[in-house]
C-alpha cells in the first residue's frame, strides 16, 4: 500500500472522508481547517472558502500554534503536548 504522503491531493481527500474520522474544524486565516484521525495519525485539511476548494492536507504538527485552538475545544492525544 502506498503511504498516505504519496497518494495524490484527491486520494488524500477521499482516504479521509471514507476511512478517516473528522474531529474538529477551526478557522485559520483564509481557511476552514478540518482536523481528521486516520488510525493513529492526525492530518489538517485545509479549505478555502473563497475558492471552494482544498488547498492542501498536511500532518498535524504538534508545535504549530493551532494546537491551542483544538485543544480548547476538543481532547486531543496526551502525547501531543
Amino acid at each position: 500500500m502506498e503511504s498516505f504522503d504519496q497518494l495524490s491531493l484527491n486520494q488524500k481527500i477521499n482516504k479521509l472522508y471514507v476511512e478517516g474520522e473528522f474531529l474538529f474544524a477551526i478557522r485559520y486565516y483564509g481557511h476552514k481547517v478540518n482536523l481528521y484521525q486516520l488510525g493513529s495519525q492526525l492530518f489538517e485539511v485545509f479549505y478555502n472558502h473563497k475558492y471552494d476548494r482544498i488547498d492542501k492536507i498536511e500532518p498535524f504538527d504538534d508545535k504549530s500554534t493551532r494546537i491551542k485552538f483544538y485543544a480548547d475545544q476538543i481532547k486531543l492525544p496526551l502525547q501531543l503536548f
